[in-house]
């Protein structure tokens, strides 16, 4: 077991909210970057759930150098490969598997695995992991879950992810163990149809100061 990447906590500790971005094309893609980078928010994530997801992490990652740009619903040691290679600083999944995890240490990138319960917490402690992303968050028992896992697991960090909202966010950010909270409410189908890039940089700017 090798001793837990502090690369994942710094990443986590740069702002209070990490929003998390499914990009419909490139241009946009760049659009919202900038938008949540100005707003005050320089980590993104963004998920693989479209076919032009990598293609806009490249670009995000040219236009706005300084952003934090990394990849969410990483599923597959081929999109763990495929992120590094195109520049991304971070990998995010949903769950994890001890594939996913070799993949992680492989390509040598900061890994945020998804957990939901305590046997997936523990196994992946015994990766040698100690900062993981609360998935779903709120379906999965929300702050109650993890004020409960506070005891048993003192000195394990979260990112709860996953039904949260602007207004529920500081709920998560007040408790001991939550670094930050990953969120979609900054990108929303209405505002990234409307193209509100002024909108996104608003939404930004409040979840920057959060819990305040």
């Amino acid at each position: 077991m090798s001793g837990a990447d502090p690369r994942v906590r710094a990443v986590l500790k740069l702002a209070p909210v990490i929003p998390v971005f499914t990009p419909d094309n490139v241009d946009d893609a760049v659009q919202v970057a900038q938008a949540l980078f100005n707003g005050g928010l320089p980590v993104i994530e963004v998920t693989l759930r479209t076919a032009n997801a990598m293609d806009a992490i490249k670009a995000m990652v040219e236009a706005v150098p300084d952003a934090v740009v990394g990849a969410g619903t990483v599923l597959t040691p081929a999109q763990m490969e495929k992120l590094k290679s195109v520049g991304g600083r971070f990998a995010v999944s949903p769950g994890a598997t001890d594939t996913l995890y070799a993949a992680a240490r492989d390509t040598d990138l900061p890994f945020l695995p998804g957990v939901a319960t305590s046997s997936e917490l523990m196994r992946g402690l015994e990766h040698g992991l100690d900062t993981f992303k609360f998935f779903p968050a709120v379906q999965a028992g929300g702050v109650g879950m993890l004020s409960a896992w506070n005891g048993p697991f003192g000195d394990v960090r979260f990112c709860p992810t996953g039904g949260i909202s602007a207004q529920t966010a500081s709920q998560f950010l007040h408790l001991p163990n939550v670094l930050c909270v990953g969120g979609s409410w900054l990108t929303t189908r209405e505002l990234l149809q409307a193209r509100d890039w002024a909108g996104i940089e608003a939404l930004a700017r409040a979840a920057a100061v959060l819990p305040g």
